[in-house]
């Protein structure tokens, strides 16, 4: 039994000491803590997920030249309804114009607000300068904070056995080192890395396009750790913590294995039906059409809705009219919506209309964990 527990006690210390825990970012946000948003909703939150695109690192380096500086490739706002009934994540183009604030750049020095595309927020001030802004861009609250970079999304991947999707035509990029035929195939973590950025040789060559599969791929990783019960084997677990550990940095308050697994266990009983994945209304940016600029005031109800822990529906049968990934309505020109739902402490009954104060849910282009692109 001692011999058990010391083998428990090393393997427990050997995952809480990969987590970086961001104390840069932290002091950061404490200095602008008064210009911040409030929560409005006490059980429920909402973690920035901010892929890094940095080359640094042992085995970054063949993804191209390191300059010293680097973007977010992906981020996504993850919102965690109270009770943890669903999830809901939105993708941010991370071309998309948007107001930048002041942030402390990585030399000390202090930069100047300026209007610019998202990803450039993390280029110039890494996480923190990044939560400002998606902050005063949503005026959302961002609880908690994870950056990945490409070696621990590949260990994470291959961790699970990899992850397989429905690829909808020939990939052939040789900037994304990548090769895969039509049809349903299973990722390996190089794999998925390229096909998570592929972009210019595929469908339209568009962000939005990059962010649908992005969105799929992360659905289909959510299946399949739910399906082969990885978070109840621990020999299935802790390869998958031990890579997602090696890889992440966060804030202070998720840089420990009792603060990730607190996360994980309250999102592990919401169903894949709910767990949901949108990219924010946008469209191409009026002075330039390779951005993008909110479409307005479809973000604004999005923002409104997670600020107030209010149901969001997404669905995949909505035309890709103009805007992109808009809001939907019906025939009658009212806002589309689900009933007989729960979402936090709601209730749809069925007759139309919720049981308190919130409106209907409208519907956004996107997907759930539970869908099969192939079919």
């Amino acid at each position: 039994m001692v011999a058990v527990g010391g083998v428990g006690w090393t393997v427990y210390q050997k995952l809480d000491g990969n987590i970086t825990p961001d104390e840069a970012a932290a002091a950061e946000l404490a200095r602008f803590e008064k210009e911040r948003p409030t929560s409005l909703v006490k059980d429920a939150q909402n973690i920035l997920l901010i892929g890094s695109d940095s080359r640094a690192g042992p085995g970054n380096a063949r993804y191209g030249r390191d300059p010293g500086t680097e973007r977010s490739d992906t981020t996504i706002l993850l919102h965690l309804s109270g009770g943890r009934r669903s999830a809901t994540a939105v993708s941010f183009p991370r071309d998309l114009m948007v107001d930048v604030p002041g942030c402390r750049k990585r030399d000390g020095s202090r930069s100047e607000p300026m209007f610019a595309m998202l990803n450039y927020a993390f280029q110039i001030g890494g996480s923190a300068c990044t939560i400002r802004t998606v902050e005063k861009l949503t005026d959302i609250r961002v609880d908690h904070h994870m950056v990945v970079d490409f070696q621990g999304f590949k260990r994470m991947v291959d961790a699970v056995g990899g992850v397989e999707v429905c690829v909808a035509e020939p990939i052939n990029d040789k900037q994304a080192k990548l090769r895969l035929p039509a049809g349903r195939v299973k990722l390996n973590g190089e794999q998925a890395l390229g096909y998570v950025r592929v972009r210019k040789t595929l469908g339209n060559g568009s962000d939005t396009g990059r962010m649908d599969r992005q969105q799929q791929f992360l659905g289909a990783l959510v299946s399949k750790v739910r399906s082969s019960d990885v978070l109840m084997n621990p020999v299935k677990l802790y390869p998958l913590l031990d890579a997602a550990t090696s890889s992440l940095t966060t804030d202070p308050g998720l840089a420990s294995l009792r603060g990730l697994y607190e996360l994980v266990r309250g999102v592990r009983d919401i169903p894949t039906e709910r767990v949901q994945f949108l990219t924010v209304p946008r469209e191409s940016y009026v002075n330039d059409t390779n951005r993008d600029q909110l479409v307005e005031p479809e973000a604004e109800r999005l923002f409104a809705r997670l600020r107030r822990d209010a149901p969001v529906v997404v669905a995949q049968d909505i035309p890709r009219n103009s805007p992109e990934s808009g809001f939907s309505h019906g025939d009658s020109g009212r806002p589309s919506y689900d009933v007989g739902r729960y979402e936090g402490s709601n209730w749809y009954d069925g007759r139309l209309y919720p049981r308190g104060d919130v409106s209907p849910a409208p519907t956004f282009r996107g997907n759930t964990a539970a869908e099969d692109a192939c079919k």
